[in-house]
């Protein structure tokens, strides 16, 4: 009975399915899933294409290093679609101007 009374102070704990708290792994999931969604929303705009890019391809790395140290398939789960949003952010933001947009020449 006293499992069904703990309260986890982890807003991410649906995410450790197997029981264990996973803090280092539930951030890199938060973090591609939050990139992403700044990388797709923001590439929608042509004038938004540098913070669309950047984020894009931070969203890239934050995700793939997380399916690398990811521990549950929740994890891996919100991984995989923070790195598809970012995906799509980098790419459209790379075709609107890219990650430098003329700044550098």
């Amino acid at each position: 009975m006293a499992q069904a009374a703990r309260q986890h102070r982890d807003p991410l704990a649906f995410l450790d399915t197997d029981g264990k708290a996973h803090p280092r792994e539930n951030a890199f999931a938060l973090a591609a899933i939050v990139l992403g969604a700044v990388a797709a929303v923001t590439s929608l705009f042509p004038g938004l294409h540098l913070l669309a890019s950047w984020a894009g391809l931070l969203g890239i790395g934050a995700a793939l290093w997380g399916q690398m140290i990811s521990a549950t398939t929740a994890e891996r789960f919100l991984l995989v679609i923070g790195l598809g949003a970012s995906g799509f952010g980098l790419y459209l933001g790379m075709s609107h101007g890219g990650l430098f947009g003329g700044l550098l020449g």
